[in-house]
């Protein structure tokens, strides 16, 4: 039998290693122009990853100074005398806040919120604590307590039906939040308010379905549910 003709020519070849080696050889710059291009792109993407977690930790670091800032002034924020403190802290923090992103940007509109809310300051601290909540993301623990306090400045503004949107807002992952059976028993509150029998024994019966070991706001709910007539839930 007759040996096969390895030339460079295509050739039939005996093994695959063979063949590996001749396509190599044959296609060497398109292969290292690839190669070229792929370690390029990885470069560039490991040199964004620590820019973006430099950047992340240089954030954390600053919203931990406006922390320290801001609890050195809750209890005086309304006085004339933490007057300017209080603006530039607030002329930072809304500086600051929109180009943070999650945790980070999160606490940056928690602490405006915290503010605006200590002057007292209802419709701007609202829409901080929106904010707040959208930094977190909806998986993050923050969220639902953002949106828990929206929902209390919406309400102390007489916004009933925006703040029952709210405090069912805090609902979507009631296991990560613990204060879900206050925001379910409000949504009871705020439709009683509103003269919404019906809705406010659902939401109080929900309650009681949803959380039957939390004593507390389980008895609440019942003792409002016998007193709109509802029976014994």
């Amino acid at each position: 039998m007759a040996e096969p003709n390895r030339t460079n020519t295509g050739a039939e070849y005996s093994s695959t290693g063979e063949r590996i080696a001749l396509f190599v050889q044959n296609n060497r710059r398109k292969l290292f122009a690839v190669l070229g291009c792929a370690a390029a792109a990885l470069a560039v993407f490991i040199g964004a990853l620590v820019v973006r977690d430099t950047l992340a930790a240089r954030n954390i670091g600053r919203v931990e100074g406006f922390t320290e800032r801001y609890d050195a002034l809750r209890f005086t924020i309304a006085e004339e005398s933490s007057a300017e403190d209080v603006a530039a802290l607030l002329a930072e923090l809304s500086a600051f806040a929109p180009g943070a992103s999650g945790y980070a940007g999160s606490r940056a509109y928690a602490l405006i919120a915290g503010i605006r809310g200590d002057k007292k300051e209802w419709a701007e601290a609202e829409q901080a604590w929106r904010e707040a909540a959208k930094k977190a993301g909806k998986k993050s623990y923050l969220a639902p307590v953002a949106l828990f306090n929206a929902a209390a400045a919406a309400e102390e503004q007489g916004k009933i039906p925006e703040a029952i949107a709210l405090y069912a807002e805090c609902l979507a992952v009631p296991d990560s939040f613990p204060s879900a059976p206050r925001a379910q028993f409000a949504i009871g509150r705020l439709e009683e308010k509103r003269e919404n029998r019906e809705g406010a024994l659902e939401a109080y019966r929900a309650l009681r379905a949803t959380w039957p070991n939390d004593t507390m706001w389980k008895n609440l709910a019942q003792s409002r549910i016998i007193a709109l007539g509802g029976g014994e839930g």
